[in-house]
């Protein structure tokens, strides 16, 4: 399993009480699937995308991300898996509005360490795959909503993630847009062998994703097969 959640349990101070974001949630994501993560607002799954991608520490429980165990890291030691085995594709792009589809990608290994220059032909390889090599040299205000959701992809593949986390990718786009992204994100599990958890309160495009999990009040339902 490429990412394993344990029993976690989550919650936020309320007042003079705590309330419970997550209670006793696992869910287990196997290399080169997709796992739709479903619910209302508020029920707990940006939560559960938090814990996941190791940006929040649970109350209770294990995170296991490609066989390392996250408890008891440090701030940096996490921050490290990030860079190396999670890909995170937020909700809004937040490109940067100065740099290149190809230098938004590029500025990722200059985080890690590495001369950007080198990187491009990774990057190149990354626009081919989400279908924008010819747009490679433009900015930001120069893509559509759907372009620049697809780039967000791209850099989030970059490193070479083996578990990638998607957070509402569809809700800025129209429809026919929602489902090329959609399409797009399953096609790359496939292709990289990624495990995907993909958070939507869109049930609309997910025929093709492996397993839809749904979660109520901090709840989560075992995942059942979309197909």
């Amino acid at each position: 399993m490429s990412l394993h959640l344990t029993d976690i349990t989550l919650a936020y101070p309320d007042g003079d009480t705590r309330l419970t974001a997550l209670d006793k949630v696992s869910l287990e994501v196997p290399k080169g699937s997709l796992t739709a993560v479903v619910g209302p607002s508020g029920s707990g799954k940006s939560s559960l995308l938090a814990v996941a991608a190791t940006l929040i520490t649970p109350d209770s429980g294990t995170v296991t991300v490609d066989g390392t165990v996250t408890t008891g890291m440090t701030r940096g030691e996490r921050t490290e898996l990030r860079r190396h085995t999670i890909g995170i594709v937020f909700q809004q792009p937040n490109l940067i509005a100065s740099l290149t589809a190809a230098e938004q990608l590029q500025v990722m290994a200059q985080i890690d360490g590495r001369p950007p220059a080198k990187a491009r032909p990774r990057a190149m390889e990354l626009l081919e795959a989400v279908g924008l090599a010819d747009h490679a040299g433009r900015r930001p205000h120069q893509l559509s909503g759907g372009q620049r959701q697809r780039v967000n992809i791209a850099r989030a593949l970059m490193n070479d993630p083996t578990v990638l986390l998607v957070d509402e990718p569809t809700s800025a786009l129209d429809h026919e847009r929602g489902a090329a992204v959609i399409d797009l994100i399953t096609r790359l599990t496939r292709q990289r062998a990624t495990a995907t958890v993909l958070v939507t309160h869109d049930r609309t495009h997910l025929t093709a994703v492996d397993h839809i999990a749904e979660v109520h009040d901090g709840r989560l339902t075992l995942p059942a097969r979309a197909h």
